[in-house]
């Protein structure tokens, strides 16, 4: 049986949260810290949709996505106004794992088969309000999408027998039974819509009642069982924990049954504490949490090692890692791209605090934006005019020469390599 998940949504018109396809009844005005109240408590993937009435409003609404992506650790399927295939790209830049086109938009079919080949099809999903869409178009659907939602409950038997892509259920109802009706079907992934998109119900609590129900629903499966792991002399498993994006390491805590059980249920790091003899939520009074993104044995069964997505610093300290103090060595590496960006940024930084007499770097700070955006504009037609040299030095050295006046343009604006990275990471 495979895993469903509990897909709150959130429909936005104006910079606020509305009720289902009413733009005039505001259910909640802080869209941001709705989603990530979702994703904080239960949450496994959150629909958004755009109710906007202008292309300025639309505009509002993707910067409203991209924030909601930086503080949601779930996946984001997100839609609504898509016109045209610019409207699909700002989506999945917005950090959308898919972008979600309505059937009953003009000329619809044509935009999902020029985004599936434009995007490829696992990045675009297809919304249906009624049976005979699919009906008509099912070879067209499987060819060009990997998901489809149900903005309406239909009758899923019949659905089940026209299409195999995963569907997503989005329902106005408030019956509990009709959730666990609607999650049993074979080829449902997952349920939407006002009941579980309710802030106060405890999502955690409604998945316990589905695995009761053998309606499977956590996000993550474990291949072994605790019992596996050889533990330590206080029957405990260590557990090395590291930054899934700049792979640093941590922490290192420790498990017990427990510890793991509701890691793996909860997705959040929990351990146990051996000082205070209990279980400890990483994160639960600091706020500084630890979303799992993935949990490796080592070849001896002794060795947890967790990638996760940290929230602020790892360590009690306020250190972003528990390994700040140097002993011996140095784990500087002068190659290392980032590294380097890093360290050239720093120095920028600091020539625009403690300005240092005959500094080019003060130079452009001194004679302000105009000047330094001059520089980026020439160093770019250079880069254009080198590339016309068969020899890559040039090439080289112009585009250093490039990204070095970038970065002065990136501190002058208050733009960080972390943003950069983050930006890209989100497309």
């Amino acid at each position: 049986m495979s895993y469903k998940r509990v897909i709150p949504c959130i429909f936005i018109s104006k910079g606020k949260a509305v009720r289902w396809f009413d733009d005039t009844s505001i259910i909640n005005e802080d869209v941001i810290g709705l989603a990530k109240h979702y994703s904080d408590c239960g949450a496994d993937e959150l629909l958004v949709f755009d109710l906007s009435d202008t292309d300025e409003e639309h505009e509002e609404t993707i910067n409203l996505m991209k924030k909601i992506n930086r503080v949601i650790r779930v996946p984001m399927v997100a839609g609504g106004n898509i016109r045209r295939q610019e409207d699909i790209k700002k989506i999945l830049y917005a950090g959308a794992k898919r972008a979600l086109i309505d059937y009953s938009m003009n000329d619809s079919i044509r935009m999902m088969q020029e985004a599936s080949l434009r995007f490829g099809k696992e990045k675009i999903a297809f919304a249906f309000h009624d049976f005979d869409g699919l009906f008509k178009n099912q070879h067209k659907i499987i060819d060009h999408c990997t998901e489809i939602i149900f903005m309406h409950r239909l009758d899923l038997d019949s659905v089940m027998n026209i299409t195999d892509i995963p569907c997503v259920i989005v329902t106005d109802t408030l019956e509990e039974s009709e959730m666990y009706r609607i999650l049993k079907c074979p080829g449902v992934k997952g349920i939407s819509g006002k009941y579980v998109s309710q802030p106060e119900l405890n999502l955690f609590a409604f998945k316990e009642k589905c695995e009761e129900r053998d309606i499977k629903m956590t996000s993550f499966e474990s291949i072994m069982e605790f019992s596996q792991f050889k533990l330590n002399s206080d029957g405990l498993l260590p557990v090395v924990v590291q930054h899934y994006k700049t792979q640093e390491v941590l922490m290192v805590a420790y498990m017990n049954e427990e510890a793991f059980d509701t890691t793996v249920k909860t997705g959040k790091m929990t351990y146990y504490s051996r000082s205070r003899k209990c279980l400890w939520v990483k994160g639960e009074t600091s706020g500084h949490f630890q979303y799992v993104k993935s949990l490796t044995i080592d070849c001896d069964y002794d060795t947890l090692l967790a990638k996760v997505d940290q929230v602020g610093a790892a360590c009690h300290t306020g250190n972003e890692t528990c390994f700040f103090t140097p002993l011996a060595g140095s784990d500087g590496d002068d190659k290392n791209p980032l590294q380097v960006f890093e360290s050239v940024y720093d120095t920028i930084v600091d020539r625009k605090k403690h300005p240092k007499e005959g500094s080019y770097t003060n130079y452009l700070f001194d004679k302000g934006i105009d000047k330094i955006l001059k520089k980026v504009g020439e160093e770019a037609a250079e880069i254009i005019i080198a590339a016309k040299n068969p020899n890559p030095e040039e090439i080289k050295y112009e585009i250093s020469d490039f990204l070095y006046h970038a970065m002065v343009l990136m501190v002058e604006r208050g733009v960080t390599w972390t943003d950069i990275v983050e930006e890209l990471a989100d497309r």
